[in-house]
């Protein structure tokens, strides 16, 4: 997202362990027992890909999948297409991240049967109101070559909240798509659309990390069993996250790395994440967090760590 991304690349290279060697021989899902979740049904509890969430429409959605914001060109394109080789089912993209065309381009290269891929994107600022909310879903189709999306989200809470989400209620009945949500909504933000929504949103994607914790939304999220997902699950290395000693020794302790197990805290929440990487190697890292488990000790220290303070001020 910014100049630190090299610095934050270099340092989680030096926590790349043994996990590409066990990934490449085949991701590994045992469970270990199903922890607590979010609010909503993990499914696919055998090793046959990345479990799933039921969201409250019924929908199944992948609890980790691949984030795009930040890449672009070939880079998006070339790393869109070893996400989904490395298993990858859950790929997130939005009109503001320039990308769509990109990975659009990537499906299709992929050769994956649409029907087994899991698509978010999200409507702009730009895009706010009933009329503009329907002409960006459609620029968005277009640019991705698709003929509907999984997930359609309010990108922020801003502009005409009440008629873009109007719009979305009537393409998700037409059939164009299959989940609708918002993104980065507040606890009151959430009220207020509930109050004339017809559809329940969801998903609410927010900047979540162990440094954010973000304990009330959890529990609000929870209460209206709208489901949980981080824009943000390494807070992009922001404040030593990928070197923090809590999560050093928790990584040691485990032969993990600092971002598998980053991953690992979501999951154990019930929290959808969407990591992303133009590295191949990071790519196949993050999706072998399924055959350890963090016990009691680890989850408390992690969430000691806790600032209750967003790590990207300049998007407040």
């Amino acid at each position: 997202m910014n100049s630190q991304n090299q610095k934050n690349e270099i340092n989680r290279r030096r926590f790349l362990q043994s996990s590409v060697k066990l990934a490449a021989a085949g991701i590994y899902l045992g469970m270990f027992g199903m922890p607590d979740l979010f609010g909503n049904v993990l499914t696919d509890k055998v090793a046959k890909g990345i479990p799933d969430v039921k969201l409250n429409n019924g929908l199944k959605m992948p609890i980790l999948g691949f984030g795009t914001y930040g890449l672009s060109g070939d880079v998006c394109q070339k790393s869109v297409v070893e996400a989904i080789a490395a298993g990858y089912r859950l790929i997130d993209t939005a009109k503001v991240y320039g990308n769509e065309v990109e990975v659009g381009k990537a499906i299709k290269q992929s050769g994956i049967d649409r029907k087994q891929l899991f698509v978010t994107s999200k409507l702009w600022v730009d895009d706010a109101g009933y009329e503009n909310a329907k002409k960006g879903f459609e620029e968005t189709l277009t640019k991705l070559g698709l003929e509907y999306l999984d997930l359609y989200l309010i990108h922020r809470p801003r502009g005409d909240v009440k008629g873009s989400w109007k719009a979305m209620e009537e393409l998700y009945k037409a059939g164009k798509i299959k989940a609708i949500g918002i993104s980065n909504f507040s606890p009151e933000q959430l009220k207020d659309l509930l109050s004339y929504a017809e559809v329940k949103p969801a998903v609410n994607q927010i900047e979540t990390h162990a440094y954010f914790q973000q304990s009330n939304d959890y529990n609000v999220l929870k209460q209206h069993n709208i489901q949980m997902e981080a824009w943000a699950p390494f807070a992009e290395g922001r404040n030593g996250l990928f070197t923090n000693e809590v999560l050093t020794q928790i990584a040691k302790k485990h032969g993990k790395t600092t971002a598998q197990v980053s991953l690992r805290w979501h999951y154990q929440r019930g929290i959808v994440s969407i990591p992303r990487s133009s590295q191949k190697a990071h790519i196949v890292e993050n999706l072998n967090i399924f055959d350890f488990k963090l016990d009691d000790a680890d989850m408390k220290a992690i969430e000691k760590l806790d600032l209750n303070k967003t790590q990207f001020p300049e998007w407040s």
